[in-house]
């Protein structure tokens, strides 16, 4: 995928409202996952979402900052987001609990 004409969204846009649901995409541009949910608003906002599985069975809930991904919007305002974090880097990561 082009992210070339994507437009970053700003700090401000950074809440539940607009980024839950969000399509993850790892630096290869697959896609990894999609955003559960979020904790807070901003850049210091904990994106929780869910990493391998198939329909929530062997998958690990991880989070990471909102700082820590790319959210943008592409031509059709969907909004979708990009670590540039490798599938390695992604399945040490802390188990995420509420």
């Amino acid at each position: 995928m082009d992210h070339t004409n994507h437009v970053r969204l700003t700090s401000d846009e950074l809440r539940p409202d607009v980024v839950e649901g969000a399509s993850i995409y790892g630096r290869d541009d697959d896609e990894i996952s999609s955003v559960d949910h979020i904790h807070g608003t901003g850049d210091q906002a904990q994106v929780v979402f869910d990493l391998g599985g198939f329909l929530g069975i062997g998958s690990k809930r991880v989070s990471l900052l909102a700082g820590q991904l790319d959210f943008m919007r592409d031509e059709d305002g969907t909004v979708h987001a990009i670590t540039q974090m490798t599938t390695d880097q992604l399945k040490a990561l802390p188990e995420h609990v509420d």
